[in-house]
């Protein structure tokens, strides 16, 4: 609700100088509460109009007044109008202070959101990841719509920010986003460090965070056997997109790229080390951190295949300072790309097709791919999970572990293995008791 806001200007007849005149006061009410300060001003005591506030009477003298308790109107209106737009509450004091210039330090939450961005997007490729930079995009372009459909404003001031305006953004994301409990969790966090930040940087007095707590749920990550790779690989398809994208699919399958390193990759990223054989050497655009993969046969021959094929359009396209998600991995021009890739969105949409034709019943997702690569092709096959977490370019094997699926053709395997290896003593306890 709007709040009832008037501005009044009267004599305060009690405190009348030595030359005769009267001190104008002004009294702004906001919500049947009242500020008042003194206008500077002084004027004769019969000069003054008390129902509209003014001085009377067209001599220069009474011009300059009006003039000046005009200007001071216009002030305190435009004051009140910042305050309104900005916060989610405007008192008398406020806009009294506002006018006066006294306490104009008043930080608001997308404000220093939006500064915190552009200081993140400079240290992007250096310090920090592009995909992070985008993760506090998203969380900024959800809490200024939560701001403005929840308090119709379009922004609010960090000290009035409470545990219940926390809770409620939480809500609005589960409700009105329809996020899962992960996704929420995902944009909590970043929003969170923003509070710490205003904490720390002495803009907040008292963290709205304190007692918030929500956990990351456990999910399992799906993966592909190796005859649903089979099923992939053995499919024909019309369209002759739908066979590059199924190939660059299981690309990401046998390297543990995700689609936006993959994406990335170039001609100089394929090194030859020191065994001889040709490895893969990048660094994760999400963590910055270093994967090197050795080419297996399955991912050279792919290579080979589309050798020359890569587009080299590069063309980028923003929105705000945010790349397009089309355009996810392109490469700065002179850079040789190294696979023809089409856009994120073509690839996740058809991917999904693709599968499908080809008998596989799961939600099959680009991002399974990877999670194939460390659980069909490495775990089963005996890689240890410490190598896997080098491959994947995971800063803690914490990570890698919630890739580690065991698939039971591994389980029967290893239990052949322990059988085999304590047959002897089998035998002898089996006859001894």
């Amino acid at each position: 609700m709007r709040s009832t806001f008037k501005v009044l200007f009267y004599l305060k007849r009690n405190a009348p100088k030595k030359n005769g005149l009267v001190p104008v006061m002004c009294r702004i009410t906001v919500n049947g509460k009242i500020a008042q300060f003194s206008c500077k001003l002084d004027v004769e005591e019969k000069t003054w109009n008390v129902e509209l506030g003014r001085v009377s009477g067209r001599s220069v003298v009474a011009q300059e007044a009006n003039r000046m308790l005009d200007k001071i109107r216009v002030g305190i209106n435009q004051a009140y109008q910042k305050i309104a737009d900005r916060d989610n509450y405007v008192t008398a004091e406020k806009v009294r202070n506002a006018y006066l210039g006294l306490g104009m330090n008043h930080e608001t939450l997308l404000a220093v959101f939006r500064q915190h961005n552009e200081d993140y997007e400079k240290q992007v490729g250096k310090l920090k990841s592009l995909r992070s930079y985008w993760k506090y995009c998203t969380v900024y372009n959800h809490l200024a719509e939560f701001i403005e459909k929840r308090y119709k404003v379009s922004d609010i001031a960090l000290r009035e920010l409470t545990p219940a305006f926390i809770t409620d953004f939480e809500l609005f994301l589960k409700t009105e986003k329809n996020h899962c409990n992960n996704t929420v969790w995902s944009y909590m966090m970043p929003f969170r460090k923003i509070i710490y930040m205003a904490v720390n940087n002495g803009l907040l007095q008292r963290d709205p965070f304190f007692a918030y707590s929500i956990t990351k749920e456990e999910t399992k990550r799906g993966f592909l056997t190796k005859e649903e790779i089979k099923l992939l690989i053995n499919g024909t398809f019309k369209k002759k997109s739908y066979e590059v994208i199924r190939d660059l699919f299981i690309f990401c399958t046998f390297t543990g790229l995700s689609w936006t390193d993959m994406a990335n990759l170039t001609k100089a990223n394929l090194q030859t080390s020191f065994d001889g054989h040709l490895w893969i050497i990048t660094n994760r655009q999400k963590t910055g951190t270093e994967s090197n993969i050795r080419l297996l046969d399955v991912a050279k021959h792919i290579i080979e295949k589309y050798d020359g094929m890569a587009e080299g359009d590069n063309r980028r396209q923003t929105e705000g300072n945010r790349t397009c998600s089309d355009c996810r991995g392109a490469k700065e021009e002179g850079e040789a790309k190294l696979l023809p890739v089409p856009c994120y969105a073509n690839c996740k949409n058809s991917i999904k097709v693709i599968a499908r034709k080809c008998g596989i019943e799961k939600n099959v997702t680009w991002h399974m791919s990877r999670h194939t690569y460390a659980t069909t092709v490495c775990l089963t096959n005996d890689v240890p999970i410490e190598t896997l977490s080098k491959m994947l370019g995971h800063r803690s094997i914490r990570t890698t572990q919630i890739y580690a699926k065991i698939t039971a053709e591994k389980v029967s395997r290893d239990m052949e293995k322990l059988s085999q290896r304590i047959e002897q003593m089998e035998n002898f306890i089996c006859q001894t008791i």
